[in-house]
């Protein structure tokens, strides 16, 4: 077993076990909520656990010594981080849940997403009202209480911590990251509906401030501060961590733009071409457009967001972007951001197995097909 087949399957363990606790909770209340944990637990349940990873590998970068996957089980000083590790995974499923109803999404992973599972029990149950709205109220409330709970789970782990400077840095950073996913996701939905009063020189530099605050910060640097704070590192090494956490967030998003756009449904568990019909503005748009005809970048401006993009449109779209080789420059991007995040790691005061676990997740992040 490797360190990180055997992190996840620490961090789906204390999931689970919070989640047990939480749901007699919720579910002593009244049965009626049932399907409030039963979600929870779905949304919960499998994935790569990046940012987990993350969040474990920038405390052990600075604690100097990490667990062996083949213990029987885990150190009680590992507490702390694998409850935050297991946060910002509860605030992960938050996010998604809220993302799908913001992009009006039907699927998250291959299945249904969150307000699709509600819509289908309002209109199994035969109940009033309709059920697309009580579809959208319900998960907007599952993302509430998510996002509460990763707040819970954060803070068991920071209340065994001995080093209370050390707990209260690592819950500002989560303070932080949680306020900057937010200000991310607002200037995401905004590009989709301004981007026609911006000029064209700003449509790229627009773009990439949405994937640094919607993704690259919250996904991989924040994470790795967390962790970190958790073990005390100094300012260098914070620095040092988040300069390598940044450009391959940026990478991580990127690689994301990609897979939105030409990723197989099969694979990454969403429609070919999704981003496309949801018309988002991301970094890869921007460049097609800046290398596009004004007649194709006419027909791209009107032809994305449309949710009704038949496959055949889709193809079309796809080709268009390739062939003005905004791809090619992407996947420049994304390699001159991975080269710029393991740059950091060389001279870094960090420990040799962290910068070594760290260089391969860059790998895993930047080659990712889902």
């Amino acid at each position: 077993m490797t360190h990180g087949s055997r992190l996840v399957d620490i961090v789906q363990a204390r999931i689970e076990e919070f989640l047990g606790e939480r749901s007699s909770i919720v579910r002593s209340i009244s049965s009626d909520l049932a399907p409030l944990t039963s979600i929870s637990e779905r949304f919960l349940s499998g994935g790569k656990r990046f940012r987990a990873l993350f969040c474990y590998w920038g405390w052990a970068a600075v604690e100097g010594h990490g667990f062996d996957p083949f213990a029987s089980e885990e150190r009680a000083d590992t507490y702390p981080v694998v409850s935050a590790a297991s946060a910002l995974e509860l605030f992960h499923a938050a996010a998604l849940v809220h993302d799908d109803i913001i992009d009006n999404s039907d699927t998250r992973r291959g299945a249904p997403a969150a307000h699709r599972l509600f819509e289908r029990l309002h209109a199994d149950r035969g109940w009033a009202g309709g059920s697309v709205e009580f579809g959208r109220a319900a998960a907007i409330l599952l993302g509430d209480l998510l996002l509460g709970w990763s707040d819970e789970l954060l803070d068991e782990g920071l209340d065994r911590l001995s080093d209370r400077a050390a707990a209260r840095a690592a819950r500002d950073e989560f303070i932080r990251m949680r306020m900057e996913v937010t200000a991310g996701q607002y200037l995401d939905i905004l590009e989709e509906r301004a981007w026609l009063t911006r000029s064209e020189e700003e449509q790229r530099a627009r773009a990439e401030l949405v994937i640094t605050y919607k993704s690259a910060k919250y996904s991989v640097e924040a994470p790795l501060a967390i962790g970190g704070a958790i073990a005390g590192a100094s300012t260098a090494q914070l620095d040092a961590l988040r300069g390598f956490g940044l450009p391959l967030g940026m990478a991580y998003q990127l690689r994301d733009d990609l897979l939105g756009v030409y990723g197989d449904p099969e694979v990454t568990g969403k429609p070919s071409g999704d981003d496309l019909r949801e018309g988002k503005r991301t970094v890869l748009v921007a460049l097609a457009r800046e290398r596009l005809a004004p007649g194709q970048r006419r027909l791209l401006d009107e032809l994305l967001g449309d949710p009704a993009l038949d496959p055949e449109q889709v193809r079309m779209l796809q080709r268009t972007i390739t062939e003005s080789g905004a791809v090619d420059e992407v996947e420049r991007l994304i390699a001159d951001h991975v080269a710029r995040a393991t740059a950091v790691l060389s001279d870094a005061s960090l420990t040799r197995e962290a910068k070594s676990e760290l260089g391969s997740l860059a790998n895993a992040v930047a080659r990712r097909s889902s």
